[in-house]
C-alpha cells in the first residue's frame, strides 16, 4: 500500500516515512510548523547548540530517514517518532507544542492502528482525498492507480530490482514512455515540487498512468523477467502501450491528454481538474 508521504497539521506540510514499522517525521518540518522559522534547518541548528542534552538525544536516537525534497529526489533527512519529536518539541517555546502533540499522538496512533488492520489505510486515505474536495470517481481511480502501482513494485522488488535508484529509473522508463516526459520533468511542468504527482493528475492522466504500469507487470510476467535491465526494457515497451493509446486519443480528440493543470489551487470540484 502507498503510504501517504506528507501529511498536514494546521494547513503546513510535514514529510513521513515508514521506518521500523512506525511512521517518522521529517524533524525539520516540525520545527517550522512550530516555530514559523524562514530558516527552520538553521534554528534546528541553533537549538542542538543551545541545548547540548536535546543535541546529544538527537544525535544518538533520531535517524537519517529518506524522504522527498521540494526537487523531487529522495534524500536522508533527520527524522524521529512520536516519542523523539515529544522530547525535542518540549525545548521549543511555542504556542503550537500542544496542538502538535495532540495531533502526532493521534497520527502514531493510527499507524498501530493500520499494522492490525491494513484496510484501515485504505479507508482513511479515501477520507482525505475526500476532505480536499476530490471526487467519488477521481479517488475510485487513484486508489486502483495505488494497488497497481504496488504490484508492479513489488514484482520489480521479486525480479532483481534492490536500490531506490532502480525504481526511480524504471519508473522513469514507464512515465517517458507514456508521456513524453520522466516524473521530474512532469512535476515541473505542473508547476509542483515535493507534492505527489499523481495526486496532481486529472482522470485520463491516471488511466494511462496505469495502463502503462499494469502492462509493464503483465510483460514482466509473462516474459519471466529477471534483473534490471530487461526490467528496464519491458518497463519501455509497457509505456509505449500507453503512450500509443494516449496518441490516438489525443489525434481524436484534438487536444493533449498532457496538462499543466493541477489540485494546488482550488478543489476538483471547483473544476480545476477537467
Amino acid at each position: 500500500m502507498e503510504t501517504t508521504k506528507i501529511v498536514l497539521f494546521r494547513n503546513q506540510e510535514i514529510r513521513r516515512e515508514v521506518y521500523n514499522g512506525e511512521w517518522y517525521f521529517s524533524i525539520v518540518d516540525v520545527v517550522e510548523s512550530l516555530t514559523d522559522s524562514k530558516n527552520a534547518t538553521d534554528y534546528l541548528k541553533k537549538l542542538r547548540k543551545r541545548d547540548e542534552e536535546l543535541g546529544l538525544y538527537i544525535g544518538t536516537n533520531c535517524p537519517q530517514v529518506e524522504m522527498e525534497t521540494e526537487t523531487g529526489k529522495k534524500r536522508k533527512t533527520l527524522a524521529g517518532n512520536v516519542e523523539q519529536l515529544f522530547r525535542i518539541i518540549q525545548s521549543i517555546p511555542s504556542p503550537k507544542a500542544e496542538p502538535i502533540k495532540r495531533w502526532l499522538a493521534k497520527v502514531g496512533f493510527e499507524r498501530v492502528q493500520e499494522i492490525e488492520d491494513p484496510e484501515l489505510a485504505t479507508k482513511r486515505t479515501r477520507v482525505l482525498y475526500k476532505l480536499k474536495g476530490y471526487s467519488d470517481g477521481w479517488i475510485e481511480k487513484r486508489m486502483r492507480g495505488i494497488a497497481i502501482r504496488e504490484e508492479l513494485t513489488e514484482e520489480w522488488k521479486n525480479r532483481g530490482a534492490r536500490e531506490q535508484r532502480d525504481y526511480e529509473i524504471l519508473t522513469a522508463e514507464i512515465s517517458q514512455a507514456t508521456f513524453g516526459k520522466t516524473p521530474n520533468e512532469y512535476k515541473k511542468f505542473k508547476g509542483l515540487k515535493r507534492q505527489n504527482l499523481r495526486d496532481h493528475m486529472d482522470d485520463f492522466e491516471l488511466i494511462f498512468t496505469m495502463l502503462g504500469e499494469r502492462s509493464t507487470t503483465e510483460i514482466h510476467r509473462v516474459e519471466n523477467s529477471k534483473g534490471v535491465v530487461k526490467l528496464k526494457a519491458d518497463a519501455k515497451a509497457g509505456g509505449d502501450i500507453a503512450g500509443g493509446a494516449r496518441k490516438k486519443l489525443e489525434k481524436r480528440l484534438g487536444k493533449s491528454i498532457v496538462t499543466k493543470k493541477n489540485f494546488l489551487k482550488k478543489p476538483e470540484d471547483k473544476k480545476l481538474l477537467k
